[in-house]
């Protein structure tokens, strides 16, 4: 059994009470101690999320992310292993969260068109700049650390991110073949280079060396949707 945080407890018994003779339910040992660990968790990583966005992963300390979450140093060290667990697992939560969002409005397009049209006005925005400088920096992290079983696992964990990535560029394609709204015979190749075009406009966006509008950088997409999925013309 995992041991039990001290805060979780009372460190004496209290006085029984009157109110205190009517029976309570009683909760699992399971759920007794697993529910705080993942609330605590959790706070902590929701509270990582903004400090990466202002200042970087690697400016951000135990300390810094203790103090946003309104806990010790002690309760951080104890849930996490190490400011690179705190803070892969917060990229990992706001990402999946980004594209997940992503996902539900190309759901909502009336064709694989639309779908298409609606994922690229999404990820260039005024409000995006924040998301690409997340996802850069959870890729910087897994290339800053030394060889070990750990970094294997948060390798794996970006190529899973990665490919599932790839999987809804793919499926949006081929939702508008399936629908006759477009041709296209090398779909695996058109997701590699929309995914590859697109992380390269954010980080030309990010640095803005040469400048980039985010209306450039959508008309950059769309011109290579138009150009390798071509519309059919109707019939």
């Amino acid at each position: 059994m995992a041991p039990h945080h001290p805060e979780d407890f009372r460190m004496t018994p209290a006085k029984p009470t009157q109110a205190a003779k009517s029976p309570r339910r009683a909760v699992a040992a399971a759920d007794r101690t697993r529910q705080p660990t993942e609330v605590r968790r959790r706070l902590i990583v929701e509270a990582a999320v903004p400090l990466i966005a202002e200042r970087g992963y690697a400016s951000v300390g135990v300390r810094d992310v203790a103090a946003a979450a309104g806990v010790s140093v002690g309760t951080v060290t104890y849930h996490f292993g190490s400011v690179q667990e705190i803070l892969s697992e917060a990229m990992v939560l706001h990402i999946e969260r980004y594209y997940s969002d992503l996902s539900e409005a190309a759901e909502q397009a009336a064709g694989g068109a639309e779908a298409l049209r609606l994922l690229v006005d999404a990820l260039f925005t005024e409000d995006t700049d924040r998301h690409w400088r997340m996802w850069f920096q959870y890729w910087n992290a897994g290339a800053s650390v030394e060889g070990g079983p750990t970094d294997e696992a948060f390798a794996r964990g970006q190529a899973e991110r990665y490919e599932a990535w790839h999987r809804q560029i793919r499926a949006l394609a081929e939702r508008g073949v399936a629908d006759g709204e477009f041709t296209g015979d090398d779909l695996d190749g058109f997701t590699a280079r929309f995914a590859a075009l697109a992380d390269g406009l954010a980080l030309q966006r990010l640095r803005q060396a040469p400048p980039l509008s985010t209306a450039d950088a959508r008309r950059h997409l769309n011109r290579l949707i138009e150009t390798e999925l071509v519309r059919r013309s109707p019939e």
